[in-house]
């Protein structure tokens, strides 16, 4: 059977132009983004040029900082805060971007800027940002064992909610400089005095900023490895449970 040639250079012809439509239409996207990327940075302080990226949704960008996201039109005229949905697939995909983050958020953090009551069989870990007032940050440290006989390994951050000018705050600074630091954090929580001394206490600034990073809203704050927070206290049998769920899928 013989070829047409005339068929072939036309479909080099219409490959050549859906190629140069194609390299413009993406050249076009480069530089909305990079538009949008210059006017955003430029009228918040807070927000970078690489806080701007692509989003599920075309027409629309995604700016993200930490766990706070939001949308912007490609034009850089409409800003759009609230949860981006894809019904479809049921999934919520502002809130998959925030557990991102806060995935990667804590495993930045090293063991050595935490307080860490370790199992000897560790299954899972967990980061808890805790105050040392907070009821509910007592009563989940007062099960610390349990926790522990469960597997799981709990990376204490310490997060004043009142902030710097609390006694809290300065309580929590004690803690840090304390020889043991383990044995201080559980006389805090009790209320009772423990030894302590002058240090580099800047750890709680950085444990303070990476909570609002994390967009906590109280104490205690459960972050699990994959980056799930868990608002608010939960008994050692049930978080050990929702381990294992989570481990399993």
């Amino acid at each position: 059977m013989s070829r047409n040639p005339r068929i072939g250079i036309r479909a080099l012809a219409m490959l050549s132009v859906l190629l140069l439509c194609a390299a413009n239409a993406v050249a076009a996207d480069d530089a909305a983004l990079e538009a949008v990327r210059a006017k955003v940075s430029a009228m918040f302080d807070s927000i970078e040029p690489q806080h701007v990226n692509n989003s599920p949704v075309d027409g629309w960008f995604t700016v993200q900082k930490g766990t706070v996201v939001a949308y912007i039109s490609d034009d850089g005229r409409y800003l759009l805060q609230g949860d981006l949905i894809d019904l479809d697939h049921q999934v919520n995909l502002s809130e998959q971007s925030r557990t991102n983050a806060r995935r990667d958020l804590v495993a930045g953090l090293d063991d050595d800027d935490a307080i860490l009551f370790s199992p000897a069989d560790i299954k899972h870990s967990v980061t808890i940002f805790t105050d040392v007032d907070c009821t509910y940050c007592r009563k989940l440290h007062a099960e610390i064992d349990e926790y522990m006989s469960n597997g799981i390994e709990v990376r204490y951050v310490l997060y004043p909610r009142n902030g710097p000018a609390s006694r809290a705050w300065t309580t929590s600074e004690e803690v840090w400089c304390a020889k043991n630091r383990n044995e201080a954090l559980t006389a805090a929580k009790l209320g009772r005095g423990f030894d302590t001394s002058a240090c580099d206490a800047s750890v709680v600034s950085q444990h303070y900023v990476l909570g609002q990073e994390i967009g906590l809203s109280g104490t205690p704050a459960i972050v699990l490895e994959d980056g799930t927070l868990i608002g608010g206290y939960l008994p050692p049998a049930a978080l050990s449970q929702r381990l294992q769920q989570e481990f399993a899928e």
